[in-house]
């Protein structure tokens, strides 16, 4: 009893202070000093101090700034506008022609920039006011990129994925190798959506047809090229085993800028802005984890996780039914927090009982990042919402009632990896049992 009220009062000062407007690393620092101070006897400044320094010393970690930097500069560059380019003459015989832009063009600018609402602002920025010109209809144009937007926390060098492996110290190459089929399925899905609508609703999508020989579309194709260079470069020497997530980081972030300059876009203004927005995202991402690197050591002490954890277990709930109640969490914590504080709010408290369920940490990581993927673009605070409302002008219910079809597809695809988990583990697998 004891420890329920303990726990009570714990998320009654957590969500006091965040909606008080503190930022979330001061949260969750207040949390976990009220927590030491109130109910242990352990010294709170050694304690504070000692877990600061070792959540920031980590190696892990230096892949976080330079992937975040990496998709800066190629936020400023001319990007979108090839992949836009060279995407557009080969899907125009799809049902639903250009809209498979959207979905291809996050996908890939995904697999650089590691950032959902970064992918959704660069190809929205370029898409949206094409398909406007062109007589698509607004809200399924915009829906298709609220949904394929989060593929930026999934397809690898996925931001979110960092953040979960250097919380729960699992391989980040393992874990990048993971969201690459899952995220193929998305996309797969997505597309197939799109194409059923298009078959229902002809009179909404344009006739217009691109009519090009087979050798003209694979000249204008060759825009493609440099970012496939940068994707295989960065993805293939992290699972060849040539390189680890942070000298791939570093190696992605020099053929960004060669890139950048190779097209013209890069100059003093855009490098020293991509460099302080790198900066100031890696820096908020940093404090988040040392606040819960405190509060996870806090919460060690006071008891809750293992109280927690044998509750559950005396519940005797199914693997199926703890993941199950863990996908409404995750999505009601979606609404009111990002993706990063979802992840570093709730490692400590639930790994327990994952692994006490028996549930691989690798593919929990792909899990989870799959359920906060559906919480960011569902409101108050999806992220992708308010990104396409400031790209559109339009009201935010709206806007999610445009994506409302693509989150139930993402809910198909969290039971998929569900029923076949060996969706994110094969790859992962294979990668271990190589030398």
């Amino acid at each position: 009893m004891e420890q329920a009220l303990l726990s009570i009062l714990l998320v009654v000062i957590l969500f006091g202070l965040l909606g008080s407007g503190i930022w979330v690393a001061f949260s969750l620092l207040g949390v976990g000093f009220f927590g030491l101070a109130l109910f242990t006897d352990v010294p709170v400044g050694t304690n504070l101090a000692s877990n600061i320094w070792g959540a920031s010393n980590s190696w892990a970690l230096a892949a976080l700034p330079m992937f975040i930097w990496m998709g800066e500069i190629l936020f400023r560059s001319r990007l979108s506008e090839d992949m836009f380019t060279g995407l557009a003459p080969w899907i125009t015989r799809l049902p639903g022609r250009l809209m498979h832009v959207n979905i291809l063009g996050c996908g890939i600018f995904a697999a650089v920039s590691g950032s959902s609402a970064a992918t959704c602002a660069t190809i929205g920025k370029m898409s949206l006011p094409e398909l406007r010109k062109q007589g698509y209809d607004e809200g399924m144009s915009i829906g298709t990129l609220a949904g394929s937007g989060t593929l930026g926390l999934l397809i690898p060098p996925s931001i979110i994925l960092i953040v979960y492996g250097v919380a729960i110290e699992e391989s980040i190459a393992r874990l990048f190798i993971a969201g690459v089929l899952p995220g193929v399925m998305l996309i797969v899905m997505f597309m197939g959506y799109v194409a059923i609508w298009a078959v229902l609703n002809r009179d909404k999508v344009p006739r217009t047809v691109i009519r090009m020989s087979f050798w003209q579309r694979l000249y204008e194709s060759r825009r493609l090229l440099p970012v496939i260079g940068l994707i295989l470069g960065v993805i293939g020497s992290i699972y060849s085993g040539m390189a680890s997530p942070t000298d791939a980081a570093a190696v992605g972030v020099l053929l960004a800028l060669i890139l950048s300059w190779w097209s013209g876009t890069l100059n003093r203004e855009t490098f020293i802005a991509g460099l302080m927005g790198a900066t100031r995202t890696s820096c908020m991402i940093a404090f988040i984890l040392a606040g819960a690197a405190f509060l996870t050591v806090a919460m060690g002490f006071t008891g809750i996780p293992r109280i927690l954890a044998e509750w559950i277990a005396s519940m005797q709930l199914s693997p199926y039914m703890l993941l199950f109640a863990l996908t409404i969490f995750f999505v009601v914590l979606g609404c009111f927090l990002d993706g990063i504080s979802v992840v570093v709010l709730t490692t400590a408290v639930i790994l327990p009982m994952v692994q006490a369920a028996g549930i691989d940490t690798i593919w929990f990581g792909i899990y989870v990042v799959l359920v906060v993927e559906m919480s960011q673009i569902t409101p108050p605070v999806g992220f992708n919402l308010f990104v396409l409302q400031g790209l559109t002008g339009r009201n935010i219910l709206y806007i999610a009632r445009c994506a409302l079809p693509f989150f139930l597809v993402l809910m198909i695809g969290v039971v998929m990896l569900v029923a076949f988990p060996e969706i994110a583990t094969y790859l992962p697998s294979r990668m271990s049992a190589q030398p």
